[in-house]
């Protein structure tokens, strides 16, 4: 074996630290975004809105929405949506789903401990959510499942980014009031 691994011809590559939009409803979930947030900070770089109603502060939805769109969504590659009992009903979350949509970034739904599950063993998500979970473009998976492990978390990343962008539902109106 002669030679250095430089010199062979091979090139090494870092490893890529993605960038991860974590959108969720912040009075009911704020805990489950610090959890996830803090247990893979050193795997993914996590952007989350801040709170976008008081970091844009306009009524203005096309402004909000390049807002969003330049601010948040560029420069991620997935949109994690993290569904607690009061995330379907957000306006803010449904236009941060459009903008991922817009897009074509990968989309997870989690289910969240606090999302209420009815007799018919369903949970609400949010309207644009739900679209892309029926054509197969979203995942749907648990909280315990997303946040298992760093591979586990990765591996439902990489399979959303994946994901066939004509699977892309992103037909409704967007939401103008919170429920």
């Amino acid at each position: 074996m002669s030679g250095s691994l430089f010199g062979s011809g091979l090139r090494i590559q870092a490893a890529v630290k993605r960038k991860i939009f974590v959108s969720y409803h912040h009075d009911g979930d704020q805990a489950y975004y610090d959890a996830f947030s803090k247990a893979f900070h050193d795997t993914y770089d996590v952007i989350t809105d801040n709170s976008l109603q008081r970091q844009i502060d306009s009524e203005n939805v096309d402004y909000v929405m390049r807002r969003i769109r330049e601010n948040y969504i560029t420069g991620s590659s997935c949109t994690i949506v993290l569904v607690g009992k009061d995330t379907h009903a957000r306006k803010y979350v449904d236009w941060e789903i459009k903008a991922t949509l817009d897009a074509s970034h990968g989309l997870i739904g989690v289910r969240l401990p606090t999302a209420p599950v009815t007799a018919q063993n369903t949970v609400t998500v949010p309207a644009r959510l739900h679209d892309n979970i029926e054509s197969g473009y979203a995942r749907w998976v648990s909280w315990a499942d997303i946040t298992a492990s760093a591979q586990a978390c990765q591996a439902h990343i990489e399979a959303a980014n994946a994901k066939d962008k004509r699977l892309i539902v992103n037909t409704r109106d967007r939401r103008l009031r919170n429920g």
